[in-house]
């Protein structure tokens, strides 16, 4: 007998409105009213509702419990009543697996009533939600989209090694991990890979992958293991093609989560940006995109901001929003105290590097990279680092390497963005964080 998903019953209640199917899924939700029972069955599609003569139960005798796993079969009949509009008269149930009755997270309740630390304490219950399901099929969206939206331009798809024997950003911030009789890390950054690839010849590449930043935060807008979309890419002048490369990827994103992901962002009550009012995000200077937060900031009675930290992220997307249309901002020419060594300076103070800015939140950095062999060494000593402890990064540089840069975009930090979500965490299928490692 052929299977139906939930959502796909109506197709055999009008085509073949005598023809028994099968369903299968989880127990959702029981009622009992006038001697009948009402099972909704819950699958990947979505809900059915499943009515029953007579009380199911199994060979043991006992009745249904809640997320227990049955497999229905019956005759599916049209009711505007039930969910998807076609409910299913049974005619046969099987308990495939019993759930044990003292569930301690309640699946189909309303998780706005439910704290965030209950939902990530009992995270294999929590997942089952429909709401919070939801959050990881937008999220298989945008990693689908970014990575389509890159193979059409001739980009690659590496995978690099994510235990490394030191940092790119000068070893802080890193998880040290034992490995035999050697000291090494988790990656904070594919970047050494990222420029190795480029210089390989492949020229255009991009990774999905975590990436680990031994962060000592607590906030809801930090993660200490994360989705990394990592883009590389050779022979550019400056990160304002970066930026035009960020907007395409962003622009693809949201239409193709607006395209497949209808019923997710109901759920979430959530609006995607316009993809095309992506490229009329602005494009602004770190010193011009600090005084306009001020600017801002002043309006509200505010406290002076003196760098761009999450409040200026927060006020330079909402003046974006308001006047250009859409809660994006690219804020670019950071000052070289604010970025890594190897960031390609504009001039004496400033580099060419940027953070995109979307709805209050940085979900991306990137830039210009050195890539001239003695300019490299010059700028080690100013950041306080041993060219001897860069000694790979030296051999890439010293045998040719073209003139390129890159970004990452924080997937979790998109996801929370794009569904107005409270905390990055929830975007996250099991997060850590300094108090989680399990489950």
């Amino acid at each position: 007998m052929e299977r139906v998903l939930a959502l796909d019953l109506i197709a055999p209640a009008k085509d073949a409105p005598e023809k028994e199917v099968k369903v299968t899924g989880w127990v959702h939700r029981i009622r009992e009213f006038g001697g009948v029972t009402f099972v909704i069955l819950r699958d990947r599609s979505g809900l059915a509702q499943l009515v029953c003569a007579e009380k199911p139960v199994d060979s043991s005798g006992q009745g249904l419990t809640l997320e227990s796993v049955i497999q229905a079969e019956g005759l599916p009949v049209l009711n505007e009543k039930a969910p998807g509009g076609v409910e299913l008269a049974v005619s046969r149930i099987e308990i495939l697996s019993r759930a044990a009755p003292d569930l301690p997270y309640q699946v189909n309740g309303d998780i706005a009533k439910t704290g965030l630390d209950t939902i990530l304490d009992y995270r294999c219950l929590s997942l089952r939600n429909p709401k919070i399901r939801a959050i990881f099929k937008v999220q298989a969206v945008i990693i689908e989209a970014f990575a389509a939206y890159l193979r059409s331009l001739d980009f690659t798809e590496i995978k690099t090694s994510k235990i490394v024997g030191g940092g790119t950003e000068g070893g802080t911030e890193l998880f040290e991990v034992v490995y035999f009789d050697h000291k090494a890390y988790l990656a904070q950054s594919p970047q050494f890979y990222k420029e190795t690839m480029v210089a390989s010849g492949l020229e255009r590449v991009f990774e999905i992958a975590p990436a680990y930043r031994a962060e000592k935060h607590d906030t809801p807008r930090h993660l200490n293991e994360y989705v990394s979309l990592d883009v590389e890419m050779g022979f550019i002048e400056s990160e304002k093609e970066l930026i035009e490369l960020e907007k395409g990827i962003l622009s693809h994103i949201f239409e193709e989560v607006a395209r497949k992901s209808r019923k997710e962002l109901e759920l979430w009550s959530a609006v995607v940006p316009d993809p095309d009012a992506v490229h009329s995000a602005p494009v602004m200077g770190y010193e011009e995109a600090l005084k306009l937060a001020n600017a801002e900031a002043a309006k509200a009675s505010s406290a002076r901001i003196f760098d761009i930290n999450p409040e200026a992220e927060r006020l330079l997307s909402a003046w974006a929003g308001r006047e250009k249309g859409i809660e994006l901002i690219f804020v670019n020419e950071f000052p070289r105290r604010h970025r890594p060594f190897y960031t390609y300076p504009l001039d004496a103070h400033r580099t060419m590097s940027f953070d995109a800015l979307f709805r209050g939140l940085e979900i991306s950095t990137g830039g210009k990279r050195l890539h001239d062999y003695n300019a490299f060494l010059e700028a080690l000593p100013k950041f306080g680092i041993n060219p001897e402890d860069m000694e790979g990064y030296c051999s890439l540089l010293k045998y040719g390497c073209p003139p390129h840069g890159g970004f990452a975009i924080g997937c979790e930090r998109l996801t929370q963005k794009i569904l107005g979500l409270a905390n990055v965490k929830e975007a996250s299928l099991f997060p850590r964080d300094r108090k989680r490692t399990t489950p």
